[in-house]
């Protein structure tokens, strides 16, 4: 398979930067998930890397070779479109072993009627009818390979996408939003099956998304993009828990993070929604806190802040609670326990307590500031 290694990738169109200097390395076997809003330069990223588009400065190479001077077709790449790009008047056998007779057969091999007959074409068709059936055995489509794309649902026309991907056993596998144009309830059923087929292949795959819960559930490590910039690289956790900006706490996780501004009185004491809070932060230059929903609890004790019931949505394992803090712009999302909905209405005052272990700060600028917040007695705070 294939190591890819992305340096320095500058792109332009006219006097806008798409990509600045976009620095990345994918290890062999590696699921890696390029994650971002609309416009980021995530695809374009990828069209450069299969070749499809030429790229301002900087190089790419698979392997340690350089492949910046190939063709797409040289790169020995597959691509897997948003759009799955299969020929509709073809079965879906015929679509999947489309690279294999460009690959193995002439011009004259692929004429019809004539050119099974041709000197050696006979044991190539055989070989690329072995190799169609082994991928459509692997992606469950054997009993599929009659029929055309029209007749097939659009999970099974994306499987049909990556199996034609598939018999070309590329160094790398590239995918362009893949599951975009499928309902909710097939994208999770995909998910599962492109996350099991990386495990079987142990291939190298490039994931392009927007979606969130898409590369957290099936990358080994996202890159998250903003603006032609990568913003971190990690494994979903760490970008979960230890974001190194607060454009990545606020674009990773759902629903979004709690953002807090945060003041100091004179004696040190912290400052939230125009209440004081008992604890405090070692790192004077904190100005915002981030808090997930499910670093907040709803509590019937003396605690951190208190506000009230604006709304709660009901998710039947868990619900969200939308707390109104007076001074605070946007309401605060609270993840609880579904029995809470029993007890409390819209409307009522409640104790939110934090976990201080999971509370994040950021500087002015919005970098992550790494050092801990620090619990206060009530008499301390006073």
């Amino acid at each position: 398979m294939a190591k890819l290694s992305i340096s320095n990738i500058e792109k332009s169109y006219g006097n806008s930067s798409i990509l600045k200097g976009i620095d990345l390395d994918i290890e062999d076997g590696e699921f890696i998930a390029l994650v971002g809003p609309s416009g980021c330069g995530k695809s374009t990223l990828l069209r450069i890397i299969a070749g499809l588009e030429t790229h301002d400065g900087g190089s790419i190479s698979i392997n340690g070779e350089l492949i910046d001077g190939l063709r797409a077709s040289q790169r020995n790449l597959a691509m897997v479109f948003q759009s799955y790009a299969l020929y509709p008047h073809l079965s879906v056998f015929e679509n999947i072993a489309v690279p294999l007779q460009m690959r193995f057969l002439n011009g004259w091999q692929r004429l019809p009627f004539i050119g099974p007959f041709l000197p050696g074409a006979r044991k190539n068709i055989d070989n690329i009818k072995e190799m169609v059936r082994s991928a459509a055995e692997t992606l469950d489509l054997l009993h599929l390979l009659d029929r055309k794309p029209g007749q097939l649902s659009g999970g099974q026309r994306q499987r049909v996408a990556v199996g034609r991907a598939l018999v070309r056993e590329p160094q790398a596998f590239l995918l362009d939003e893949p599951l975009s144009n499928l309902d909710a309830k097939l994208r999770v059923h995909m998910r599962t099956e492109i996350t099991e087929l990386h495990r079987r292949l142990e291939a190298t795959f490039v994931y392009v998304t927007h979606d969130q819960a898409e590369a957290m559930t099936m990358a080994d490590r996202i890159a998250i993009m903003m603006d032609g910039e990568l913003l971190q690289v990690a494994p979903p956790y760490e970008v979960y828990h230890n974001p190194t900006n607060i454009q990545v706490a606020e674009f990773i996780g759902s629903p979004k993070i709690n953002i807090l501004n945060v003041g100091q009185d004179n004696v040190g004491n912290l400052i939230i929604a125009r209440q004081i809070v008992p604890f405090t932060y070692p790192h004077a230059t904190i100005s915002k806190m981030g808090v997930r929903p499910e670093a907040i609890s709803i509590v019937s004790r003396p605690s951190h802040l208190h506000g009230k019931i604006a709304h709660w949505e009901n998710f039947g394992a868990e619900a969200f609670f939308h707390i109104v803090l007076e001074g605070l712009k946007n309401r605060l999302i609270v993840r609880g326990a579904p029995t809470l909905i029993q007890t409390h209405k819209i409307g009522d005052e409640v104790n939110l307590e934090l976990d201080l272990e999971q509370v994040m700060g950021f500087n002015a600028d919005g970098a992550r500031l790494n050092d801990r917040f620090i619990a206060k007695t009530r008499r301390e705070v006073a």
